[in-house]
């Protein structure tokens, strides 16, 4: 028996590939085909529709690197084909293997009318079903000769990248250009086959099913005749038919198909490239809709719609269209998927402020869901986000590729640090890219991990980064599972729709609580340091500019910049996401984030300067203008005025070599080699670092990891280590309270600062590396004297706790991890911060010292690598770097600490100081946001948390007079039944806090 099944599925395979597939398309003649090639960068619809074409080959050669040719397909109909269904097969040279990832195209009639997108897996269009015979055909096809970066050999090193750097080489071979007649009973043969052959390989070699199926498929395939193929599929089908119909066993999983194609927002390809990408698309959807009446497809990120309206009007209608017929759904209410792990609270708030508000806007839709399939993991932050935003559920995929732990559950209540549970769901088929195989389907039943209590779960289903989304044989194959024994049924429904069924059907699913950590991709915290440091400095000035016009305008009448801010707000978030943040895009990508922060720096710097100086007025009085959320120098949070007397801070050679910096509070040794060997707590009596350890210590790494240069570091990179201990220089530096270190190593030089500030427990650590390394990874360390089983990371809206030890493998795959501003250590009664202007991956160790039996716990940041895949020169060239360590800080020192290395003071001359438009009288409460509402009312909106994760009582005091005062979601909309409701003294406004609790009050104003 056996041997039986072995001959027939080897007869299956090859009787469908030599003959039943190459018989859908019987008869064919060839296309005329002319192109032009654009000579530049893409060009409008109507000036590629109207360019001069020159006759091209099949065969030929076209493409340059990042290129666009129009190509025009013209033909006949043969009179003969009256009657039957035809369609153009128009292949640029694809290879099948890789959709998404190679050169693609857009069809258009000759008036510019979009017919659907041409890619690896979907080369057809349909010309007449039936046809008269006669017709004519003229296509115009925009094709992108984007080049293959990530190839078969996805870790080489590749100028690509970039098109400076690309070349002109062309890069494909046009293929097939015929017309063609489709049979379609040929095609039906061929999904029935499939999917029989594909259920049939999954089933137990003993299940009287599979045995069933082999017989089924034996006797279709002795009726095949292999010279008229065409002539003998309906009675080969009619021998498939008692097989199909057998239903599924009542208990079988269900599985509630999306049509999914998820389109990275740049990666492989710049930013312009996503808007073609979005376009091709989602006019190959909308046409499938057209043509399929069950099925529905699902876009998220309101980037990529935005796009289309923008660019693609007539694409826009078409979408509009099959979004009011509940169609074409609006999913995850983000403005891009983006990072979670390094976007600040502000910054991860606004993306569901503007992804939600777009689709409110344009649709009247409102997302339930969180869509974030691919993104490198999940901060404990997110789940009160995403509640403050009116959502209440989360997809994602991306767990199930962790290399050490196995996620326990698929469908769990996830709990985050205030609280917060969101009912989420992980996908079993364990990708987002399902295409209906047999083998996708079976896997995510037995997949399964919370079987007993739930039988259901969803299948993003497409081709996504260009492939084309769904296909008419995914959709064909879904409907012969609907209902088919021995397989999970297979219906089509909206992310709602599945999230609502899932949620009725598990009335008590496990909870995890805590982030939602990737172990893979831990690089993504380091690589493409300016874009990281980009993208923080931008969060930090649109607090500023916020802040400021908001001040300016109650006071002075400041016009507030509403559009300016939106749209900046709007390129902040688009580059957070998942592939720019963190590092991963190639060349072209990066170089372009940089000028856009840089574009970004300098209009939010004059929206800055602009409201402070309508609010300092004329005179020469000395201002200091103080944005942080906590008092400093002297000055209110958010107010202005001259700053108080700083103490001073002597520096004194040290014996033996280096110098000692004493501030009364804290006294720091620097030793010869420029390193810290003490940092000692005048006030508390006690010494931060740990015997014989030296802080300030950068350590180089050797960094190759096993796959993926630029999003992943393996453990193995810490077997190896330089510490970069030998000093050029070390000597004053021109402020009396500071010290200059300069060392070199391999290709690069760093060149640090270190100083201590006046009347602070404080040693301010400033860091420039002129970084000319390969494959290497820089790591700068502090080795504490402290015993800590866990330490505080910053997340948005507070912070939550990891092990320092390694007790079980879910601790050991922590070795890289994210952290905002700070890094807090304490035993009780002494605590240590790090904190930082613009790193985010660090790792935290404990080692128990022989000498004394203590514990030495060394806190790392990560500064910089050098992969070089997908960008061969990334991090190349000069970057800085500002941390700070601080002795005896507590968890609110740490949150202060952090919010003053990212917000320095502003000094400007004036006439007046400025108080506050909104103060909080409690440390522990920050205020993340204070602005004007979004809706131009003039009111006042305030968004806060409490930071130290304690109950609090807080109280605000508006500068101005409040007519009311409403608690509302992040979209700045009022919260039915808000518990407990702020009370209202005059311009006071009281409530209570819960742990990490974060709120938006909108003040009227009188």
């Amino acid at each position: 028996m056996h041997d039986d099944r072995t001959l027939v599925e080897g007869r299956l395979r090859r009787v469908l590939d030599e003959r039943i597939r190459p018989a859908v398309y019987p008869e064919s003649v060839p296309l005329t085909v002319a192109v032009w090639h654009a000579p530049g960068e893409p060009v409008p619809v109507a000036e590629g529709l109207a360019a001069p074409a020159e006759p091209i080959a099949v065969g030929a050669r076209w493409g340059a690197p990042w290129g666009t040719s129009w190509f025009r397909v013209t033909g006949t109909v043969p009179e003969a084909w009256a009657g039957r269904t035809v369609e153009a097969l128009l292949d640029l040279g694809f290879d099948e293997n890789m959709p998404g990832f190679q050169c693609e195209g857009l069809v258009h009639r000759p008036d510019g009318t979009p017919v659907k997108g041409l890619n690896p897996r979907n080369q057809w269009v349909r010309i007449g079903s039936p046809a008269e015979g006669g017709e004519e055909v003229d296509l115009r096809i925009e094709a992108a000769s984007n080049p293959v970066v990530l190839d078969y050999h996805p870790f080489l090193p590749t100028q690509l990248g970039d098109k400076e750097t690309a070349g002109s080489e062309p890069q494909y071979r046009l293929a097939r250009m015929d017309l063609a007649v489709f049979d379609e009973t040929v095609w039906q043969l061929v999904l029935d086959l499939e999917v029989l052959g594909e259920l049939m390989a999954e089933l137990p070699v003993d299940s009287a099913r599979r045995w069933d199926i082999l017989r089924a498929v034996e006797r279709a395939l002795d009726v095949v005749d292999l010279q008229d193929v065409g002539g003998s599929a309906a009675a080969a089908r009619a021998r498939l038919a008692d097989v199909l119909a057998v239903p599924a066993a009542p208990t079988a999983h269900r599985i509630s198909a999306v049509g999914h194609a998820h389109i990275d927002s740049a990666w492989l390809w710049p930013l312009r490239e996503t808007v073609r990408k979005v376009a091709r698309t989602t006019s190959n959807m909308t046409a499938l809709i057209e043509d399929e009446p069950e099925f529905v497809f699902a876009m998220s990120q309101a980037q990529q719609w935005a796009w289309v309206k923008e660019h693609r009007p007539e694409v826009w209608a078409r979408v509009k269209k099959a979004v009011a017929e509940g169609r074409f759904v609006p999913a995850g209410g983000m403005w891009v998927e983006s990072d979670t792990n390094m976007p600040g609270s502000e910054a991860m708030a606004r993306q569901f402020v503007h992804g939600k508000r777009f689709f409110l806007d344009e649709f009247g839709i409102e997302n339930d869901e969180a869509w974030l399939p691919d993104t490198f993991g999940f901060a404990a932050g997110l789940p009160q986000i995403i509640k403050a935003a009116g959502s209440k559920w989360l997809l994602t995929q991306k767990i199930s590729w962790s290399r050490t732990n196995t996620f326990p559950h698929h469908t769990f209540l996830w709990e985050g640090i205030d609280g917060t549970r969101i009912f989420t769901h992980f996908p079993p088929v364990d990708t987002y890219n399902c295409s209906m195989k047999g083998s996708e389907i079976a896997h995510a039943a037995r997949n399964f991990k919370d079987k007993g209590a739930a039988r259901h779960s969803l299948a993003p289903t497409g081709w996504g980064d260009g492939g084309g989304g769904t296909t008419r044989e995914m959709v064909a194959k879904a409907a012969r599972l609907r209902d088919l024994e021995g397989s999970a049924r297979v219906v089509w429904e909206t992310p709602a729709q599945f999230f609502t069924r899932a949620e009725a059907e598990y009335a008590h699913p496990p909870v995890w609580v805590g982030e939602l950590y990737l172990e893979l991709h831990r690089a993504t915290l380091t690589s493409q340091a300016k874009t990281k440091q980009g993208n923080r400095r931008s969060e930090h000035l649109l607090r500023e500019a916020e802040l400021w016009a908001a001040t300016a305008a109650v006071r002075t009448g400041f016009p507030y910049p509403h559009e300016e801010l939106d749209r900046i707000w709007k390129t902040v978030l688009l580059h957070q996401f998942h592939d720019i943040l963190p590092g991963s895009s190639i060349a072209w990508v990066h170089r372009e984030a940089r000028a856009t922060y840089e574009r970004i720096a300098a209009e939010l710097t004059g929206i800055i300067e602009a409201a402070q100086r309508a609010l300092a007025g004329e005179g020469t009085v000395p201002l200091t203008f103080n944005a942080a959320p906590h008092a400093r120098s002297g000055i209110p949070a958010g107010g202005a005025g001259a700053p108080a007397a700083a103490g001073d801070v002597a520096r004194e050679p040290r014996p033996g070599g280096g110098f000692v910096l004493d501030n009364g509070l804290l006294r720091v040794e620097i030793d010869g080699r420029g390193l810290v060997v003490s940092a000692y707590d005048i006030e508390a009596g006690r010494e931060t670092l740990a015997p014989g350890r030296a802080a300030n210590l950068l350590q180089l790494h050797p960094d190759f990891p096993n796959m993926w240069d630029a999003w992943d570091v393996d453990a193995f990179y810490r077997n190896t280590v330089t510490d970069l201990v030998d000093a050029e220089e070390v000597g004053p530096a021109e402020d009396g309270g500071s010290v200059r270190i300069a060392r070199s190593f391999g290709a690069s030089r760093v060149t640090q600062v270190l100083s201590l500030a006046p009347g602070e427990r404080r040693l301010e650590i400033d860091t420039e590396v002129d970084w000319h390394e390969t494959e290497k990874f820089l790591k700068l360390a502090f080795p504490l004297d402290v015993h800590a089983e866990r330490y505080a990371s910053e997340t948005q809206f507070g912070h939550f706790f990891r092990p320092t030890h390694t007790n079980t493998s879910w601790e050991a795959a922590k070795f890289e991890a994210c952290n905002h501003r700070f890094v807090h250590l304490e035993e009780p009664g002494w605590g240590v911060a790090l904190v930082n202007d613009s790193t985010y991956g660090h790792d935290v160790t404990r080692t128990v010292r022989e000498t004394d039996s203590g514990t030495t716990t060394t806190v790392r940041v990560s500064l910089l690598r050098a992969p070089r895949f997908p960008d061969p020169e990334t991090d190349q060239g000069v970057h800085r770097f500002r941390h700070a360590l601080v002795p005896g800080a507590t968890i609110g020192d740490a949150v202060r600490e952090g919010w003053r290395i990212n917000l320095p003071e502003r000094r400007l001359s004036g006439g007046r100081a400025v108080a506050p438009l909104v103060s909080v009288a409690q440390d522990a409460v920050v205020l993340t946001a204070v602005k004007l509402a979004d809706d131009g009312s003039g009111d006042v909106v305030v968004r806060f948390h409490e930071s130290r994760g304690g109950r609090t009582r807080a109280t605000l005091t508006a500068d101005f007079d409040v007519a009311a005062v409403t608690a509302t979601d992040l979209l700045e909309r009022p919260l039915a039944g808000a518990e407990p409701a702020p009370e209202r003294e005059g311009n006071r406004i009281t409530l209570r806090l819960r742990p990490f609790e974060l709120v938006t009050l909108r003040l009227k104003r009188a």
